[in-house]
């Protein structure tokens, strides 16, 4: 009898598989039928028929998948042939980062630190190769304690010798090596777990925030003066974009400023051009011109002697007449694209809030999926102004001027001393020497600006040098003001502390000694030990919380990790380089961009009417001829190098992680073996933009 479910004329659906190889059939494979689930019911002779049938199903599956596992497995092996000629070509180039050293002092200053690595890498592979040799000839080691099992293998000869000087060599070690080892790195234990404790107090504060729902809000009467159109309430504000020879983003940022809605009386725009390339300086003053003759109160100002970088671009800017009769100062890189409403959500904040000098709005960047580097990137950069921003900016009301996308009051510019030349942290210094004068900076976590991130490591690489060699040397000169100024025990205690010391000096002094010297120096020294939760738990909860303002990004909180610890090298350089007032600290380079735009803009520039459509300046011959010599001439300028330094800790952490298989120590292997994987990578210049 046939169940009321089973009844009925089911044939099966059929599904046809088409194989990838031409060279393949299809086959058609038929989904359960009605005979299928009445097994049990049939004659036997169907039964094997059945069986037969379902038996060639499933080896024609089981085809497929061995093909795609063979596609699989080709893809993989194209991939490593192509990463190996890679690599070849880029040895065979012989271009390395000392072709960048310009100067004899900062060629001294890099060459030192650089034999010093190459000291602790000659080091490490001489007692690597006594480890094995001592190993081999019956010194066992067990873990984690250390238990020396002595197996007399050969009773004459070297072998005594041998046993003499491993004898001895341990012995320096337990009485001489270890301790002062293990005090230096219980010391950047110490401090690494402060400054988790900070980290974490900075996720809590972000966490208050959002369960809170705090966020600078403006006068509710500034907001309707603004929306009624009143003409008292819109401030006469002052736009500055600096820019040299950034020829790949002077029109979008142009246009961007020039699209902002405030009345074109109430509004001047500086372009601030620092350009020593002709051709960009006419391009330029050209894509001006254009927008004064379309009604933008727009000007452009060249200096012929560039001094003083950016600081001394907007010092120069500021000492113009008409700067005495503007109230605001918005300030916006080259590659910066604020939104229309920019001027709306930030300069209503500043009304009748005498004591407020700073409104800072974040960045968002149309690039951050470019690459592997740009992602890394974006969950950097989200934390520091979701959570070190954010964070700073409603509790204490200060934190470090991003030095583009923010709004200034000029007045409070003049009383902190105007722009000055003597860091690299311009932005930092003005923002500092503000806050000792009392005042109050807010962040605008809700308001973004659009821009770019540096695509290749050799540009990311120099943005970082400047990036933490400037705040030491702002530190050096800023730290007697500090004690003198007159504010609060507790402010002086955060701003020495916390914004300078913790966040500045102390974290890229343990990141780069503790994860690059230490760990591999205790895999050869192993009475000297480093716990497994400072290796890799603490890390990676770390991690975890860098990553929360991303969220998108946490498919990549392994790789994050790892190059957080690859990039500890160049912080640390720069670091001691600041600190120390080497030649290395004064180095400023223009950031490498590309001028990219992000899809809203395409979808905006259709919306907008025909006298908006256009954002640059119109298509001639004489530009795109000019153009395309340039970029020629980029290309054959432009080529991805070996990174030395990065190179030399990556064979020294590879070593260690070998070294680390003979005392049995897993996790300290596997950390040492994907953080040496992640310095050969980033030393063979194979994370970010590739061009060879």
């Amino acid at each position: 009898m046939v169940p009321w479910w089973a009844k009925g004329s089911h044939k099966g659906t059929s599904v046809v598989v088409k194989m990838e190889n031409p060279n393949c059939s299809m086959v058609e494979l038929e989904a359960p039928s009605e005979e299928d689930f009445l097994i049990g019911s049939t004659p036997t002779g169907s039964r094997e028929k059945l069986r037969g049938k379902n038996a060639k199903q499933l080896t024609w599956v089981l085809l497929l998948k061995a093909h795609r596992a063979a596609g699989c497995l080709t893809s993989i092996t194209s991939t490593f042939l192509s990463f190996g000629s890679t690599v070849r070509r880029r040895v065979a180039s012989g271009r390395t980062d000392d072709n960048d050293i310009e100067t004899d002092e900062n060629k001294a200053v890099k060459t030192g630190f650089y034999n010093c690595i190459k000291v602790f890498l000659w080091l490490s592979l001489l007692l690597f190769c006594f480890e094995v040799a001592a190993y081999f000839k019956g010194w066992h080691f067990g873990a984690p304690n250390l238990q020396l099992q002595y197996i007399l293998s050969v009773p004459l000869g070297f072998n005594d010798l041998f046993d003499w000087l491993y004898t001895h060599w341990v012995l320096i070690r337990v009485g001489y090596l270890a301790p002062p080892l293990q005090f230096l790195a219980n010391v950047c234990i110490v401090l690494f777990l402060i400054q988790s404790m900070d980290r974490l107090i900075l996720c809590l504060g972000c966490f208050w925030i959002r369960l809170k729902k705090i966020k600078p809000i403006p006068k509710h009467e500034a907001v309707a003066d603004l929306e009624s159109g009143e003409d008292s309430f819109f401030p006469m504000v002052l736009i500055q974009i600096p820019m040299c020879n950034e020829k790949e983003v002077y029109q979008q940022s142009i246009a961007a400023v020039c699209s902002l809605d405030w009345p074109k009386s109430r509004i001047l725009i500086q372009v601030l051009d620092d350009s020593d390339d002709p051709m960009t300086q006419l391009l330029i003053k050209e894509e001006v011109h254009k927008w004064q003759q379309e009604g933008a109160h727009i000007v452009y100002r060249h200096r012929v002697l560039r001094d003083g970088y950016k600081a001394g671009n907007l010092k120069s800017a500021m000492s113009c007449s008409y700067v005495k009769d503007y109230e605001f100062v918005a300030i916006f890189d080259a590659d910066f694209q604020p939104s229309p409403d920019f001027l709306k959500r930030t300069v209503p904040h500043f009304k009748d809030t005498e004591d407020l000098g700073l409104v800072q709005t974040r960045w968002s960047f149309v690039n951050k999926d470019e690459n592997l580097l740009t992602r890394l990137q974006n969950i950097n950069l989200s934390f520091h102004f979701e959570v070190e921003q954010q964070v700073n900016g409603v509790f204490i009301n200060f934190f470090g001027f991003n030095g583009t996308a923010g709004v200034w009051r000029i007045k409070a510019l003049e009383e902190s001393g105007g722009w000055l030349e003597r860091t690299t942290v311009e932005d930092m210094d003005i923002a500092v020497r503000a806050h000792l004068r009392g005042w109050k900076f807010i962040f605008l976590n809700d308001v973004e600006c659009r821009c770019e991130l540096p695509e290749s490591y050799e540009a990311y690489r120099k943005q970082q040098h400047r990036w933490h060699s400037g705040p030491m040397q702002l530190f050096r000169l800023c730290l007697p003001d500090i004690i003198r100024a007159k504010i609060s025990v507790w402010k002086k205690f955060s701003m020495i502390f916390l914004f300078f010391l913790l966040r500045k000096l102390i974290l890229p002094f343990y990141s780069f000694t503790l994860f690059c010297i230490i760990l591999p120096m205790t895999m050869f020294v192993p009475e000297a030990e480093l716990p497994a939760w400072v290796v890799c738990y603490i890390p990676a909860i770390m991690s975890f919380l860098n990553i929360l303002p991303a969220p998108k990004s946490f498919p990549f909180i392994v790789p994050y990790l790892l190059f957080e610890n690859t990039m500890s090298v160049t912080k640390f350089n720069a670091m001691v380089s600041g600190l120390f007032q080497l030649g290395s600290s004064y180095e400023w380079v223009v950031t490498k961009k590309f001028g990219r735009s992000s899809e809203n803009d395409l979808v905006s520039l259709v919306e907008k009417g025909p006298k908006h459509q256009r954002v640059g300046s119109e298509p001639n011959l004489d530009k795109i001829q000019a153009d395309l010599k340039q970029e020629q001439k980029a290309r054959k300028t432009k080529h991805n190098r070996i990174y030395t330094k990065e190179l030399a800790l990556a064979f020294l952490l590879l070593t260690a992680s070998a070294r680390s298989l003979l005392s049995v120590q897993g996790i300290h292997f596997y950390f040492l073996l994907f953080q040496g994987v992640s310095f050969l990578l980033v030393g063979l210049d194979l994370i970010g933009e590739q061009v060879i």
